[in-house]
């Protein structure tokens, strides 16, 4: 078993690799070779499909469970706010900056550590799996959900993202709606009593206010927002139609199918069709082992209204990991290097804690 302290700083030095080198969804190349380095250096057998690399704990057994340790290595585009060099990692007043250091570069190097740490452990409960992957930023189809079919079945998992080493034990799905609201098309100069962007007014109100019945106790109330609205191509033509996005996040009391049967039959529009059911709402029960190992650590628990790879999983999953999801996606963004040393320790008493 290799010394914490020479994990943690080799942990934080492939964290800066990953800044220096650009990973946007779509184009991770680069930073899964820095994964497969770290399996070479540390002498771990690994696999690697598309930018998605993988490797299981030595002592696998296929009798027992299977636990996923995953991260994402892609990150989003820097926002025109930057005042540093996003891909420049740069260590002030304890603070590791650069683009992907906190969402997820963090929680990713934090859980290769941990499952380096217990690569060779004995007499575990379950097999440990570790997936760094691809496209989590774009819910591409190019990344986790690519290798479902590839690695082993996983009956629980740990998705890494910033949660301030809190347990988020369920997270809202996602289903996003296209609607119509139809009138009759006219010149503006003429009388016209269906006009569609007034009719739209009366479907944003129903909107607003539209409420379903069932809360979630983690998650709270399915959330529907109206995001954008499209119509006219000149000033003096009255539309024939108006376009909608909906954005509809759902707690663990609907599934994205049962959202989607309601809405067409309940919203005052023409037309509405949802783009995808892939992205579901997640959660674990609070009697798993893996949250009751938490909670006796003095983490909390909490419901997640962000979306990530939790979505793709079938099997019960939790959301955990250093940093703030609130510094996801801003202007320089950063990680406490602490938070990165203590989420490695956290982890791995945690794991030793639920899986021996």
């Amino acid at each position: 078993m290799m010394q914490l302290e020479k994990l943690q700083q080799e942990a934080i030095e492939l964290l800066k690799n990953l800044i220096k080198t650009q990973s946007f969804s779509g184009e991770e190349d680069k930073t899964a070779e820095l994964l497969e380095i770290w399996f070479k250096k540390h002498e771990i057998p690994y696999q690697r499909y598309l930018n998605n690399v993988w490797a299981v704990n030595k002592n696998n057994d296929k009798a027992k469970p299977t636990l996923l340790l995953n991260s994402h290595h892609d990150t989003v585009k820097p926002n025109s706010a930057y005042t540093r060099d996003p891909f420049k990692a740069e260590i002030e007043d304890g603070k590791l900056f650069g683009l992907g250091s906190n969402d997820a570069g963090g929680c990713l190097v934090s859980l290769l550590a941990t499952f380096t740490y217990l690569y060779s452990e004995e007499n575990l409960n379950h097999n440990i799996l570790f997936a760094g992957t691809a496209e989590e930023e774009i819910n591409g189809k190019n990344g986790i959900a690519a290798l479902l079919s590839k690695i082993p079945e996983i009956d629980v998992a740990i998705v890494g993202e910033p949660t301030l080493m809190n347990l988020a034990v369920a997270e809202k799905g996602l289903v996003v709606f296209d609607a119509v609201v139809k009138g009759t098309p006219s010149h503006a100069a003429h009388p016209n009593s269906d006009n569609s962007i007034y009719k739209t007014a009366k479907v944003l109100e129903w909107f607003e206010n539209f409420k379903l019945d069932k809360v979630s106790e983690n998650l709270g109330e399915v959330k529907v927002t109206v995001t954008q609205i499209q119509a006219g191509s000149q000033h003096n033509v009255v539309p024939a139609r108006v376009h909608l996005v909906i954005d509809v996040r759902v707690n663990d009391k609907y599934s994205n199918e049962e959202i989607e049967q309601i809405l067409k039959e309940k919203a005052p529009v023409d037309e509405i069709n949802a783009r995808s059911l892939r992205l579901n709402s997640s959660s674990i029960p609070l009697d798993h082992e893996l949250v009751k190992a938490g909670i006796d650590l003095k983490m909390e628990t909490y419901g997640s209204p962000t979306l990530s790879d939790q979505a793709m999983l079938s099997c019960s999953s939790l959301k955990l990991g250093p940093g703030d999801s609130t510094r996801s996606h801003s202007a320089d963004e950063f990680i406490y290097v602490k938070e990165i040393e203590e989420g490695i320790e956290k982890y791995i008493r945690l794991l030793e804690k639920a899986l021996k």
